[in-house]
C-alpha cells in the first residue's frame, strides 16, 4: 500500500522526494541501472539521462547524489573533468559517484584526489554497488580495497613529483605512514573490513567471503586489536581514515 501511495504521490507532484541522478550513455545499461535503483531506493525520484547536459531537467530539484557513468575515460580525460564542472555547477550540494570500466587502484585514487565520494568499478557485485552508493548517501565515501600484491601487501599508487611544497610534504609523509600500517593487514583482514564499512553482518560476511563465522569473528578480534578499537564502527572509522589519508 505504501508503494501505491508512493506512486500516486509521484504522480501529482504533491510530495517532492529528493532526486538520485544517474547519467549513462548506453540505453539497455541506463535502464537496468534505473530498474535496480528504483526498486531499491524507494525514498528517492531516481531520474535517468545519457549525458550531463540533461541536467536542467532536475533545476531547483533536492539533487542527493549523481552517478556519472565515464566508461573507459581516465580520470584526467579533460571530458571527465567537464562533465564533473557541470554537476558541481547544476547540482553543487549533491554527492558525486563514479561508474568506471578502470578498476584499478590508481584509477580509484585520482577519483579520491579530485573529492569523488564513490567510485564504483563496473566488475563489482550489484548488491556491493547498491550498499556503496547507500554508504555515499549516508555520507560516507565509498572505494575498492587497495590492490594486494604477490607478496601480500598493499600496493598504493601515491603519485610524488619534486619540489613539493611542505603540505604536499606533509600529505605524502601521512600516506607514507598509512601504507606502513595497511601492511600489518593481512588481505583477508582486509578484506572483511570492507565487508564492515558496509555495515554487514558477521553472517553475511561469513557467507560472501566463503568463511565460517567464527573465523569472520577471530578477523575482527584482530582487525580491532591493529586498530587499537574498542569496537567494530571504531574500526571501521579508523579504516577509512587511513585509506582516505
Amino acid at each position: 500500500m505504501d508503494d501505491l501511495t508512493n506512486l500516486a504521490e509521484r504522480t501529482n507532484g504533491s510530495t517532492q522526494f529528493p532526486v538520485l541522478v544517474i547519467i549513462v550513455p548506453l540505453v539497455l545499461t541506463r535502464t537496468c541501472i534505473l530498474s535496480i535503483l528504483t526498486r531499491e531506493f524507494t525514498g528517492f525520484d531516481v531520474v535517468e539521462m545519457a549525458t550531463v547536459d540533461d541536467l536542467h531537467s532536475v533545476s531547483g530539484r533536492d539533487v542527493r547524489l549523481v552517478a556519472l557513468d565515464i566508461g573507459e575515460r581516465p580520470i584526467a580525460d579533460p571530458s571527465v573533468g567537464q562533465d564533473l564542472a557541470c554537476l558541481a555547477e547544476l547540482c553543487p550540494n549533491a554527492f558525486v559517484a563514479l561508474l568506471s570500466n578502470r578498476g584499478d587502484e590508481a584509477t580509484a585514487m585520482s577519483a579520491m584526489q579530485r573529492g569523488i565520494r564513490g567510485f564504483f568499478p563496473t566488475s563489482i557485485p550489484v548488491e556491493v554497488a547498491i550498499a556503496g552508493l547507500r554508504l555515499v548517501l549516508a555520507g560516507g565515501i565509498y572505494r575498492p580495497l587497495p590492490t594486494i600484491n604477490e607478496n601480500g601487501a598493499p600496493s598504493l599508487a601515491f603519485p610524488c613529483s619534486p619540489g613539493l611544497s611542505a603540505n604536499q610534504e606533509a600529505t605524502s609523509i601521512r600516506r607514507g605512514q598509512a601504507e606502513k600500517t595497511l601492511a600489518q593487514f593481512t588481505p583477508r583482514e582486509q578484506h572483511v573490513l570492507a565487508e564492515l564499512e558496509l555495515g554487514l553482518p558477521n553472517k553475511l560476511i561469513a557467507a560472501k567471503l566463503n568463511l565460517s563465522e567464527n573465523t569472520v569473528k577471530m578477523h575482527i578480534q584482530h582487525i580491532m586489536r591493529k586498530f587499537s578499537a574498542h569496537n567494530r564502527t571504531e574500526a571501521v572509522l579508523r579504516w577509512r581514515t587511513l585509506v582516505g589519508a
